[in-house]
């Protein structure tokens, strides 16, 4: 039991800015829930939430000491709305990246922008093979077929969210394949 629970939000805040670690794990016990649902209620995605939650919350740590609150629940239902915010834009632009993509017909000048489609397409191919069944339809059916989450959750008989689940796994999986890609050409590059 917390020897805080009888404290105010004002007291905890003063606490915490003294350095409190009690303080803090008081306001992440009595804060946490409500600021998972207004994430939820935004983004409909549990990892996601999560992320938000702790990154609000690792930013309250880094700033004890200097923060000035005067509601607190505000503040970080606040700070949730903020930083969900940052999230959907980022999926947008990446959502926008990848169909920009799609849609673009590249004009190529030499044979070797042709070659470096060719190997990016290859990638992209192996990176789909090594996907899980579900997860490797649900991106099939998103980028190659262009169907939106709804149409692929009516056509494979699940949910939205769980198509949303696997968009982001195959999402999450095709940028470290991308990253690892792109380490190697550099390493490559520094060799010859």
């Amino acid at each position: 039991m917390s020897m805080y629970k009888g404290c105010s939000d004002a007291e905890l805040v003063d606490l915490l800015n003294g350095g409190s670690r009690e303080a803090f794990d008081e306001i992440y016990r009595r804060n946490w829930s409500a600021m998972y649902l207004a994430a939820f209620n935004m983004l409909q995605d549990e990892d996601a939430c999560m992320d938000v939650i702790q990154d609000v919350f690792v930013w309250i740590w880094n700033k004890r000491g200097s923060l000035e609150i005067l509601s607190l629940k505000s503040y970080l239902i606040s700070a949730v709305k903020y930083k969900v915010t940052n999230v959907i834009r980022k999926l947008k632009l990446r959502q926008s990246f990848f169909d920009q993509i799609e849609t673009e017909e590249p004009s190529f000048n030499n044979v070797s922008s042709e070659l470096e489609l060719k190997e990016l397409k290859e990638v992209l191919l192996q990176f789909t093979a090594e996907l899980p069944d579900r997860c490797r339809e649900v991106f099939d059916l998103s980028r190659n077929e262009h169907l939106s989450n709804k149409e692929i959750s009516q056509k494979m008989g699940i949910s939205e969210k769980a198509v949303e689940r696997q968009m982001t796994i195959a999402l999450k999986r095709l940028k470290v394949s991308l990253m690892r890609l792109f380490l190697f050409s550099i390493l490559l590059f520094l060799m010859l």
